[in-house]
């Protein structure tokens, strides 16, 4: 079974369709935490939480491989 991130970085989900898998989650109780069941570790979800803005990020080091924080390191540096 693949998760939200997974399907995201294969173009089968795009970023809104979040709220449907978390509602997935609280309906089928899979058994793994929602950090899980969406794909992220829990400091990426903790910041998803925190900021619902920084998902595309989230995505972005996914796709590259990296930390979220580099990601957003990065971003903040091209800001400022």
């Amino acid at each position: 079974m693949s998760n939200f991130i997974e399907k995201c970085l294969v173009g089968e989900a795009i970023l809104d369709d979040i709220d449907d898998y978390i509602e997935e989650w609280h309906d089928t109780n899979p058994g793994i935490p929602l950090h899980q069941f969406l794909g992220m570790n829990r400091s990426e979800y903790s910041l998803w939480v925190a900021e619902p803005c920084v998902l595309p990020f989230i995505l972005k080091a996914h796709r590259q491989n990296r930390d979220v924080s580099e990601v957003l390191d990065e971003a903040d540096a091209k800001i400022n």
